[in-house]
Formats: C-alpha cells, sequence, structure tokens
C-alpha cells in the first residue's frame, strides 16, 4: 500500500492530494493561521490529521502547503514578527526530506490565549502519538512483543488466529514458531527464543501468495520497498490448513486496505497536561515575504544548503565536522552579533 501523506514534504499540492486518503482522520481545522515564513501576511487554514499538518491559503487554495510527520525533526516556539499579528510567539516545524532541512513558521492570528496555545498544543501531542505508534505501520524484527508468553495487543488491535508449528524458512533447516493473525499486521516468533520474531503490518505488505519452495509449498509474503523489499516464506502441515492461512491473510489485508489503522490516537484532554516549551527570551526573527515562485526555497532552513557536506578533520577541535561553508571560520560559528 503507497502511503505517502506522512512521509512527504508537498508545496502547492493538487486538491486531489488534501483530501484525505483513507484511515486519515482530521483532527483539528483552524481557520486564522498565518504561514509567517513563506506567506507572511496570507491567512490560511491549518488542517492537523493523524498523519500531517496541512496549510492552505484562503484567498487562494492553490497556495498550500502538506507537512507528513514523518519529515518533522522538531517542534518549539518562536518570536516572530508576524505582518498581520505582529511580534508574537508562533509555531516552529523543522523538517527533513531528501537531504534536505525545511522550516515552517505558522502564527494563530486568534487574539485569545486560548486559540495561541491550541495550535502548539494540538501539533505537539499528536505528533507525539505518531511517534509512539510506528509498531502500526512500520515492519520490526527482533522487538519486545510477548507479554506473559503472550502477543502484546495494541490499541484497536485484534487477534483473529494463533497458529502453532508454523516453520520460518529464513534458515537451511527452518525454524519452528508460532504465527499470529491480527486486524493490523502478522507476526511470527521462534517457539524456544521468542526474541526471533517479524512483526510485519498490513501497511508495509506488498503480496502473500502460495508458492513452491525447496521445502515444498509454502506461504511468501513480500514486504514494500520502504520497509525493506523483504520476501518471508513460512511452512505449514497439513497442506489444507496452510492454504487455509494464506486466504485469511489475504481477506484481512483486502479489509484493511479499505480502511487502515495507522495507530495514531488523539484526544482533546491530552492538551491539558501537555508542557509547552518556553519562548526563548531573544528578538523576533524578521521574515520578508519571498515570492511565490520559488515556494521550495523559501522553506529551506538554509537556502544555500542543497545537501549535507563531506566531513573533514578539524586539528582545532579534534574530531570529524562538516565542511564550513565558503568564507566561515570555526571562530566566527562562536561570534554571535
Amino acid at each position: 500500500m503507497q502511503v505517502w501523506q506522512d512521509q512527504e514534504l508537498r508545496f502547492d499540492c493538487s486538491a486531489s492530494n488534501l483530501q484525505l486518503r483513507p484511515g486519515e482522520v482530521a483532527i483539528d481545522r483552524m481557520t486564522d493561521v498565518e504561514d509567517t515564513k513563506g506567506n507572511n501576511g496570507v491567512k490560511g487554514m491549518l488542517t492537523l490529521t493523524n498523519l500531517r499538518v496541512m496549510w492552505i491559503s484562503l484567498t487562494r487554495s492553490s497556495i498550500n502547503l502538506s507537512i507528513g510527520f514523518n519529515t518533522i525533526s522538531s517542534i518549539s516556539t518562536q518570536r516572530t514578527l508576524s505582518k498581520l499579528k505582529g511580534v508574537t510567539e508562533s509555531l516552529h516545524l523543522l523538517t527533513k526530506a531528501k537531504k534536505q532541512q525545511f522550516e515552517y513558521i505558522f502564527t494563530n492570528l486568534d487574539p485569545n490565549a486560548e486559540g495561541h496555545t491550541r495550535l502548539f498544543a494540538t501539533v505537539m501531542a499528536v505528533h507525539r502519538s505518531y511517534e509512539t505508534s510506528k509498531t502500526y505501520r512500520e515492519l520490526k524484527l527482533r522487538s519486545s512483543i510477548l507479554e506473559d508468553k503472550q502477543l502484546h495487543l495494541l490499541p484497536h488491535e485484534q487477534l483473529y488466529d494463533k497458529i502453532h508449528g508454523v516453520w520460518n524458512l529464513c534458515s537451511d533447516q527452518g525454524t519452528l514458531g508460532v504465527l499470529y493473525v491480527t486486524n493490523v499486521r502478522i507476526v511470527w516468533h521462534c517457539s524456544v527464543n521468542d526474541i526471533f520474531n517479524i512483526s510485519l503490518p498490513y501497511l508495509q505488505m506488498k503480496t502473500v501468495s502460495l508458492r513452491d519452495s525447496k521445502f515444498g509449498m509454502a506461504m511468501v509474503v513480500e514486504s514494500s520497498q520502504e520497509s525493506g523489499s523483504y520476501v518471508l516464506g513460512f511452512r505449514l502441515e497439513p497442506m489444507d490448513k496452510l492454504k487455509g492461512v494464506v486466504q485469511q491473510i489475504q481477506t484481512v489485508y483486502q479489509v484493511y486496505n479499505t480502511s487502515p489503522i495507522f495507530g495514531v490516537d488523539f484526544e482533546f484532554e491530552e492538551l491539558m497536561p501537555l508542557d509547552l516549551p518556553p519562548a526563548p527570551p531573544e528578538q523576533p526573527e524578521y521574515l520578508e515575504v519571498v515570492s511565490h515562485r520559488d515556494a521550495l526555497a523559501s522553506y529551506l532552513a538554509d537556502p544555500h544548503k542543497v545537501s549535507d557536506r563531506e566531513p573533514i578533520f578539524s586539528s582545532e577541535l579534534g574530531l570529524a565536522v562538516e565542511k564550513l561553508p565558503d568564507d566561515y571560520t570555526l571562530k566566527d560559528l562562536w561570534e554571535v552579533s
């Protein structure tokens, strides 16, 4: 299943890219939010889903942003100068995609303190939920999956079947273990060493079929390219039981694709105990309005840096550092005016 919404940064998306995909849920919408970094002075609507942050200009919907949660490396507050609100605290997102860093600054134009807090708190809380629910979305090897010798079920996960006597064909002899089928993933672990295991969510499953192998007929499961393009083989006796397991997983996989479970839960009650990082007592950052003809460049955290520079040995520090830009020295980095 191809899911790009949480994995990518997209600028000026088509209307179809801004629509919610199956399994994506709109958690909050704020109609008076300024894109202070790239469109200072422009009001927009910010939509927060369980996969991404979207901002759409209220005057021209073709001007928009889609920021996947998996691209976000840090969330903080920052004092900025908004053309619509003046000097204020804003939400600062630092992201990374394709070896480039981008930053986004959003200002809630609501004059009430509640609106000011709402923007920071919701984005941080939902992103935290996303970060702590990766088992729903990522292939896991040799992870902690059992609790009191039973599969530790995730929230909203339902166990459909537990099958003993399933051979994992990853070695020449095969390894005997237990296979679990749930509404979110398939899980296998070795019978004598449960740390030898694999958890494969349907989100990362490419195909599941019955094929011939050197061990005889086996269930072959292929994972997506994003998860490493694994080819997993499992064998079970008798043949009728093996066919039944393959059909069961194929059916559950098809049902999952119509309504995926991404595992990102959020309730507004979670906002109350959330501690916001204090705004630094520094001077506001004065932002210039950049021509929208180069949307990508206006969000670059370092517009002159295309990719990571090569590491070099610094005799002054005695360790390897990234090569500095031209006309810069280590002394310059310590002298902040």
